[in-house]
């Protein structure tokens, strides 16, 4: 039985190592904020982090995962107030939102590497996560949005610091 670490909480999951990540998040660990959306890791419905990178889980074995941090839409934020979170609401993006989690948790590893992003950088991060609705502009202005925010928090808490 496999040692995962999702959402900062270490758990053995009765899986075995070949089954799709996804399927023990959803099923076993009742998260379900993590959607399935084609099984092929084309879509980015299903997007986790390891270890801060954005991952498909579909197509992401529990066996490789083991030991490792994983980070679904339910650990972002505990209040639900992260940045991209508060944004995507400011921006009204989702329509079904059935998307939404896998954009938001692809968008945050972006945010967590680049603090000023461009709109070229933020098309090709997003690329390949799919939105049937078409609110690529709402989501492309919603990231922006949280980028400007967090660094607007980040310079208060660096002039506090000094």
């Amino acid at each position: 039985m496999p040692n995962l670490t999702i959402n900062g909480r270490t758990m053995s999951v009765d899986a075995a190592n070949d089954t799709p990540l996804l399927w023990v998040i959803r099923e076993q660990l009742q998260m379900t904020g993590t959607k399935f959306g084609c099984g092929a890791g084309l879509c980015g419905a299903c997007t986790v982090h390891v270890n801060g990178e954005a991952v498909r889980s579909c197509q992401t074995q529990v066996g490789d995962v083991a030991n490792k941090k994983i980070t679904t839409i339910e650990g972002l934020s505990q209040k639900g107030d992260h940045p991209l979170q508060k944004a995507w609401i400011a921006e009204q993006v989702p329509q079904c939102g059935y998307c939404q989690s896998g954009q938001i948790m692809q968008a945050a590893s972006l945010l967590a590497k680049t603090t000023s992003p461009t709109k070229e950088e933020i098309t090709a991060h997003m690329d390949g996560n799919l939105c049937r609705c078409m609110t690529y502009s709402r989501i492309q202005k919603a990231i922006q949005r949280a980028a400007s925010e967090m660094r607007t928090a980040s310079n208060s808490s660096d002039r506090r610091a000094t």
